[in-house]
């Protein structure tokens, strides 16, 4: 009945510290029960063992205290019960006293170690509920950093069958496929065999050196892969080694080495510049002052040939100390807005006057009054740098168009287009890294720095080949795309007619 009300009525909560009255009706209940039975017995039964259940219950559940008065109260209670006994038997005092002090002994002891492995047991469980809860924490962090990885990874046992694979390697091994799927086995899948004889590699020679892999789909487009393997334990019975496959994209990997090689050949060229820069200076100051003193038209037309050399040295300076300033340009100001079609206006006015040689350009500004987020100098350098560019590859059959229009969303976008023929494939891959220009005159700089410019200003620059109807028959050109992002109506717009002293 006591243990059906504390199941029924009691709260399930730790004992602590204080008094627990909950106690009450476990542990006093049965030294009640026990000391009743032996008190009351009519035969030659011996309870005594009996007070061991309260004691222990009292060790591992309670605290020290607890469980030394309990041993306790069960002690007086058997000392009590041998001198009762003494009364009405006054032949076997000693024997009864002797039993229940060893008794009680044992109980104090009993009660001691008890408590002493239950509380080591509770530290030791505890220990284990944090150590798990940190795998569980440290178990879902690589899950995260390994689902998140661009380098894709992948698990696969000696028979051939995927364990365990991240987004990055599905997306890999794919290749495109109508239907995107985890492979389960690397056999399913003709195009997946190179990465089965690799696995196979791996499982008889150990972990293998980076390879390159192509995996050709049928008509799909091939995946081009860097592939290095590792065999790692399983760490469950009868499953042995696998083979981690750590799987890279060979273009992304080249394209990051290229890029260093580019970051390594600006830092160096700025360098330069800074270097030449001064002589170069010099040298001009000097053949200005050498074509005043000359009478000859042989010697001018000598010192004019310095002079535009000076001048095209200077321009490739200029543009490799613009590169260094643009990756150090201040991105904070964002609330900087421009109207597009005045400031382009105003810009194309500029380019024709300083380039009276140039040919025809056809402006054709639709935008109206939109504003566009964007710095009016970078808006300049970009806009000069399009021109320049569209003038030097032009065909001259037809004029520079330069229009804008309000795209989707209300983006703004301006367009420059020029006749002249295509771009082959391999240039247009690399058209808007620095350094990389089709002529050998050319610096390689300018769409580099349009880019970055445009990137700084969360605005789009793109490369198409597109037709124009001027007379009715349609001619092909290369079109530059600037997308800008719309200025907010809180965005102040700058003057359309700051120009700085210089164009780039």
């Amino acid at each position: 009945m006591a243990a059906l009300a504390v199941r029924l009525l009691g709260s399930a909560r730790s004992p602590g510290q204080a008094f627990n009255p909950q106690w009450l009706a476990t542990i006093a209940v049965d030294v009640v029960a026990f000391s009743a039975l032996q008190f009351l017995q009519g035969g030659n039964i011996n309870y005594t063992p009996l007070f061991a259940l309260p004691i222990l219950l009292a060790a591992v559940l309670g605290t020290l205290p607890l469980a030394m008065g309990t041993a306790a109260t069960v002690t007086l209670l058997l000392l009590t019960d041998a001198w009762w006994m003494s009364v009405a038997m006054p032949a076997d005092t000693t024997p009864r006293f002797l039993q229940a002090a060893l008794t009680g002994s044992g109980l104090f002891i009993v009660a001691l170690l008890a408590h002493q492995l239950a509380v080591r047991l509770t530290r030791e469980e505890a220990l284990a509920q944090r150590h798990a809860a940190e795998a569980r924490i440290q178990t879902r962090v690589n899950q995260l950093v390994i689902e998140n990885l661009n380098d894709g990874v992948l698990v696969v046992d000696s028979q051939g069958r995927v364990r365990a694979a991240n987004p990055a390697a599905r997306h890999l091994v794919d290749g495109d496929l109508p239907a995107r799927r985890t492979p389960t086995k690397l056999t399913d899948e003709g195009a997946w065999k190179p990465l089965a004889q690799l696995a196979d590699m791996t499982f008889a020679q150990g972990s293998m050196p980076t390879t390159d892999v192509d995996l050709d789909f049928a008509g799909l487009p091939s995946v081009y892969l860097k592939v290095r393997t590792q065999l790692a334990a399983a760490g469950t019975e009868g499953t042995g080694n696998l083979c981690v496959m750590f799987l890279q994209d060979r273009r992304d990997v080249e394209a990051r080495v290229r890029e260093e090689k580019l970051a390594a050949m600006g830092r160096m060229s700025a360098a330069v510049a800074h270097e030449i820069r001064n002589p170069l200076a010099a040298v001009a100051q000097a053949n200005a002052l050498l074509e005043e003193d000359l009478d000859s038209p042989a010697r001018h037309q000598l010192t004019r040939m310095i002079r535009h050399n000076t001048e095209r040295l200077a321009r490739i300076v200029d543009e490799i100390l613009d590169v260094a300033r643009v990756e150090h340009l201040n991105t904070g100001n964002g609330g900087t807005a421009v109207t597009l079609d005045e400031a382009i206006q105003v810009i194309s006015a500029d380019w024709i006057h300083q380039n009276p040689q140039a040919m025809r350009l056809d402006l054709r500004l639709t935008g109206g009054p939109i504003r566009a987020r964007f710095d009016a100098d970078h808006l300049r350098r970009v806009l000069i740098n399009l021109l320049d560019n569209a003038r030097r590859y032009a065909a001259h059959a037809e004029p520079i168009e330069l229009s804008t229009v309000v795209g989707g969303v209300g983006h703004p976008e301006l367009r420059v287009w020029s006749d002249g023929p295509p771009l082959e494939q391999a240039v247009r891959r690399h058209l808007f890294e620095p350094f990389f220009s089709s002529q050998s005159r050319s610096s390689g700089l300018g769409l580099y720095i349009c880019r970055e410019l445009c990137e700084r200003h969360q605005a789009h620059i793109t490369y198409d080949r597109t037709a124009r109807k001027p007379f009715g028959q349609p001619t092909w050109g290369n079109e530059f795309c600037v997308r800008f992002e719309p200025a907010d109506v809180h965005e102040h717009a700058a003057p359309t007619g700051a120009r700085p002293s210089a164009p780039t």
